[in-house]
């Protein structure tokens, strides 16, 4: 159940991630008690809400601002630089949120101290529609009731759940986090193969795209899994039989292929953390 925040938040980062998280507290009605912007380049689509101020640099915020949390989203290459600007804040019970892929818990203690609490979380790109799905680990610190607090500000971009262990966030990172470029792809081929059949190019992208969108819709609104979802499609030796044995194929298919795909992303992921 949505709450508001009895103290102000802090965004650091106003992009399309920190924009489309912003947007969805507005609308649940979570910043009761207001919330600090800063980025640089502005942020002009939220000037108009009396409850948000905006900021250059975390130089322009007040020496007394006492955010209840501090979210960054900003560029992972770029948190070097900006996150010493919000050590003041770890002094007080502050919870301190990152959904910046690939930069740990360790990374985050080292600048703002040991006793800060914190939360790593792994959002992916749909969070800018609101169909998103995050998965997001505390510290040590970080009491039960921050972390809880951190999930419903996850929660205004879609779905969000809590793991105790870190390590999970790089297989969730290749899963879900690079997931939708997987999608994507399936998205390109399935026109692509299309076109090769004969299909109008036109038709060929039209017919893939809202056969991807559509089945996506279909199996989170189903109560059966996809396996059984891929069942009712395929009538015993007709047209989808026939193209599931080379999907399926047992050496080659599309589980061995992406299988290795998620595993070359995890592997990645943990090089990338350090």
């Amino acid at each position: 159940m949505t709450t508001s925040l009895q103290r102000p938040l802090l965004l650091v980062g106003c992009g399309k991630m920190g924009s489309a998280m912003l947007s969805g507290w507005v609308d649940q009605n979570v910043l009761s008690a207001g919330a600090a912007i800063v980025e640089p380049m502005g942020a002009d689509q939220f000037t108009d809400n009396e409850a948000l101020s905006l900021h250059g640099d975390a130089a322009e915020i007040a020496d007394d601002f006492d955010p209840e949390v501090v979210v960054f989203a900003v560029k992972p290459q770029m948190m070097a630089d900006i996150v010493p600007d919000y050590r003041r804040f770890s002094s007080s019970d502050t919870l301190f949120l990152s959904i910046a892929a690939g930069t740990t818990i360790k990374f985050f203690e080292k600048i703002l101290g040991t006793d800060a609490a914190i939360v790593r979380a792994m959002p992916n790109t749909p969070a800018a529609i609101g169909k998103g799905i995050t998965v997001a680990c505390p510290n040590a610190q970080a009491t039960e009731a921050q972390g809880a607090l951190a999930k419903i500000l996850l929660e205004a971009v879609g779905e969000a759940a809590l793991v105790s262990d870190e390590a999970l966030l790089d297989p969730v990172t290749a899963v879900s986090g690079s997931g939708p470029a997987y999608v994507f792809l399936l998205i390109e081929c399935l026109a692509e193969a299309g076109i090769e059949a004969g299909l109008p190019e036109e038709l060929a992208q039209r017919l893939a795209l809202q056969t991807v969108a559509g089945a996506g819709a279909l199996a989170a609104a189903s109560d059966d899994g996809p396996a059984q979802l891929r069942e009712n499609v395929t009538s015993p030796a007709g047209t989808t039989f026939e193209a599931l044995q080379v999907l399926m194929a047992k050496d080659d298919g599309l589980q061995q292929l992406m299988t290795r795909a998620v595993a070359a992303a995890t592997r990645r992921s943990r090089e990338l953390a350090g």
